[in-house]
């Protein structure tokens, strides 16, 4: 399937998703509010995205980019599906209860960008240690034996 044809098949099983679809360098991206994630998954999941390919965020400096890639083996298709958390306090719904493979990449992504996942069955740190300060993937983490690029923020 083609990204003209899962727009159009979005469009017309989910209307509400319609509006929120765009094309981005040739992949389809339903872009959410925050508070919207947990049901536009639950509806793609419904048109027959059975798979959670990967999950990662992307600081811009503004806010957190929450970004899910997700499957369908019988469409032959994937989105991707982006939620903007605001950085003074990063939380979204988890999507551990839509697909497993959520639980270790959004720990993942607590552990290195901070975002809280509520709802998730056991958000911890996953690489680092228990007692690691702060998340290192964050543009603004700042360590004694790092030495920035002069053109990183």
């Amino acid at each position: 399937m083609n990204v003209d044809e899962l727009r159009a098949h979005i469009c017309e099983k989910h209307p509400d998703l319609c509006p929120l679809f765009s094309i981005d360098y040739g992949d389809g991206t339903v872009q959410v509010a925050p508070e919207e994630l947990h049901s536009a998954a639950k509806d793609l999941k419904e048109l027959g995205f059975d798979a959670l390919a990967m999950v990662t965020a992307v600081d811009t400096g503004d806010v957190f980019t929450l970004v899910y890639r997700l499957t369908s083996i019988g469409l032959g298709a994937a989105v991707y599906l982006k939620a903007d958390v605001p950085r003074g306090d990063p939380e979204i719904d988890s999507l551990c209860d839509l697909w497993p493979a959520a639980n270790w990449q959004e720990r993942e992504v607590y552990d290195l960008f901070g975002v809280a996942f509520m709802g998730h069955p056991n958000l911890r740190r996953i690489l680092l240690s228990d007692d690691w300060e702060g998340h290192p993937l964050r543009k603004d983490y700042e360590d004694a034996s790092m030495i920035r690029r002069p053109d990183y923020i």
